[in-house]
């Protein structure tokens, strides 16, 4: 079966994609690994009405209500390549399967690459976070800290002071130039030099930095900007541009989410800069909707 459209992701982008595109009644295929971002947060925060719901609670009822519609498929599997097959696209999985579509939707996503310190990684998603309007209100008034992890972490340090009482743990890192420790000063940030040892906590749970000097310096949220890598080389063997972005790459696209290849379009994370379910979801309609209609209305396709 040729489809209409690929959608290689199935979470909120790609999902929002698929379900556009098979209300239009179009054969839409969503191929989906099953690693969606946040699957190491309990919950999800800032979605009109679903704040505080698991995010893989959302994703399996959305699963369920596009698979209500006949034309929606699903496969489970990773898409390892994609190039172009006549007017159209060719996807191969890792198991060897082949499919083949009119147009694309890449909602594949992006890992974090975080920083190498002990009891850091297994807190990712609980009490070492990334965006404070995410998770930050839970942990309000509350001792909390941003990591050092490049040049917009006295950015980030600047507006987690929002939510509480924050330091700047440089972990060894050199001091922020006179300005911007003038900035942190200013909103009462304190800064710690010193290189940490590890984090220490219940659980998932953290309650202080162990720095390498042997102090133990209590923290109940440590905020930190990891870099990150698209999910997929899909877009690069398809010849899609990608940009370099603050934190990693971005795949390009145009207002209406299509890529600098016609036909392919591109959602969620891996093509947008910040990052958020809602903002992921909203990119996911915008891809499945300009779709749609360039299918019907070919004068629009590029």
């Amino acid at each position: 079966m040729r489809y209409d459209a690929i959608i290689v992701g199935g979470s909120f982008a790609g999902l929002s994609a698929a379900l556009y595109i098979a209300r239009g009644r179009r054969k839409v295929c969503v191929i989906d690994a099953g690693a969606p971002r946040n699957r190491f947060a309990a919950a999800s925060h800032g979605f009109f009405a679903q704040d505080g719901e698991n995010p893989l609670a959302m994703i399996a009822t959305a699963r369920t209500q596009l698979a209500g519609y006949p034309n929606a498929t699903f496969v489970t599997g990773e898409a390892v390549s994609a190039r172009t097959a006549g007017d159209g696209f060719a996807v191969s999985l890792a198991g060897g399967q082949r499919l083949a579509a009119s147009k694309l939707v890449l909602a594949f996503g992006i890992s974090d690459i975080l920083p190498d310190l002990p009891g850091l990684a297994e807190r990712w998603g609980a009490s070492v976070l990334h965006c404070p309007y995410c998770h930050g209100f839970e942990f309000s008034e509350r001792v909390l800290g941003v990591l050092s992890a490049g040049a917009l972490s006295v950015h980030q340090a600047e507006l987690v002071a929002e939510w509480g009482p924050t330091t700047l743990f440089l972990n060894g890192h050199p001091a922020p130039d006179a300005e911007a420790c003038a900035r942190l000063a200013a909103r009462n940030i304190g800064i710690e030099p010193g290189p940490i040892r590890a984090l220490a906590g219940e659980g998932r749970a953290l309650s202080a930095l162990v720095m390498a000097d042997g102090r133990t310096l209590p923290l109940e949220a440590l905020f930190v900007g990891p870099r990150y890598r698209l999910n997929s080389p899909l877009a690069e063997q398809l010849g899609c541009a990608v940009d370099e972005g603050m934190l990693g790459p971005v795949i390009r696209t145009d207002a209406m989410k299509e890529t600098t290849v016609p036909g392919v379009y591109a959602a969620g994370d891996a093509a947008r800069s910040p990052h958020s379910v809602a903002w992921a979801s909203a990119d996911g309609v915008t891809a499945g909707v300009a779709l749609h209609q360039t299918l019907v209305f070919p004068r629009l396709a590029a």
